[in-house]
């Protein structure tokens, strides 16, 4: 197949891309490379993808529309478009409300406007959890999403509107995937995993909101790229839950990464954030029935990995500047 697919320097991008590009598809990857999080380790995920000769990189904000359509137009034709380009983050969301909804929604309708434009019928959504807030776990997919507790997640809500939208108007096969709390090497240095790595190695205090007793349905990065390759598979228009179905607490991620990492950890404990959730859950019986896709990587594997990666790169990681 023929992928183009943006944000391929992102945390979930590049591991999706490398996957696509071992299964021998060829990959037109887009990213801005933007400063939301120190762009060193975008650098070094795409330096990972850019030996394959199967993959051609164009840097591109999704949000602008001439851009968007002199790139897309030029490396056409495409049997699917992945969608993973985002602003992330719930807390830096409501900080800067504009940018999320410029790259989450805007920038999903130009996606859906250039396949509709030019007749390409899979779109697939990178979507999230957060959609979900304090609803009842587990979270499943026919759930009320409409109450979200930050712009991050409105502007996902958003643009799974509009996937409905040019699905009923013009027959698009779209899928979107709801993700949970991604994590793996490599990871974004504004999520919790990489951030307890980072101080816990370097014997730096952790900034916690909370007390440490809000659970996380963590999910690895490569379990995330199996199934977002599995939905580029003709399903109509689906909303899908991928997540590790195994929920822990903070305080568990943190003693595990203690041990593997043979230190003890120091809190500076905060408040929660008010547009945190307390607790998520996925209910992944969709992406078993549809997609044949379970997590096969575990919570303490996937921190091991992790914790490897980190030591291996740390010479240039523990100089990652963290948001």
């Amino acid at each position: 197949m023929r992928i183009f697919l943006t944000g391929c320097a992102g945390f979930i991008g590049a591991k999706t891309a490398e996957l696509l590009l071992k299964e021998g598809h060829e990959v037109i990857g887009v990213d801005n490379l933007n400063d939301a999080y120190d762009p060193t380790l975008k650098r070094w995920r795409l330096q990972q993808l850019l030996p394959y000769p199967n993959f051609h990189f164009e840097p591109l904000d999704i949000s602008e529309w001439e851009p968007t359509r002199a790139v897309f137009t030029a490396h056409m034709p495409y049997d699917a478009v992945i969608n993973l380009a985002a602003r992330a983050g719930v807390r830096q969301s409501v900080e800067n409300p504009w940018v999320y909804v410029a790259t989450n929604t805007t920038g999903a309708l130009n996606l859906l406007e250039l396949c509709r434009q030019h007749g390409v019928q899979k779109y697939v959504l990178a979507s999230t959890s957060s959609l979900y807030g304090n609803n009842e776990r587990p979270f499943r997919e026919d759930q009320p999403t409409d109450r979200p507790l930050s712009p991050y997640a409105a502007s996902k809500k958003g643009a799974e509107a509009l996937c409905y939208t040019y699905h009923h108007l013009y027959g698009l096969d779209i899928t979107v995937l709801r993700y949970f709390t991604v994590y793996g090497p490599a990871g974004r240095p504004d999520m919790s995993i990489f951030r307890f790595i980072r101080w816990i190695a370097e014997e730096e205090p952790i900034q916690l909101f909370g007390d440490g007793l809000q659970e996380r349905d963590f999910t690895y990065v490569d379990d995330i790229a199996r199934g977002t390759v599995a939905a580029l598979k003709p399903l109509g228009y689906e909303i899908i839950n991928l997540g590790g179905d195994r929920p822990v607490s903070l305080q568990w991620i943190i003693q595990k990464l203690e041990e593997y990492l043979g230190k003890p950890a120091r809190w500076n404990q905060q408040p929660m954030h008010p547009a945190d959730v307390k607790a998520t859950w996925a209910d992944i019986t969709k992406a078993r029935t549809l997609l044949g896709w379970e997590p096969q990587i575990s919570v303490e594997e996937g921190l091991k990995r992790s914790v490897e990666w980190y030591l291996e790169n740390r010479s240039w990681a523990k100089e990652i500047v963290l948001p």
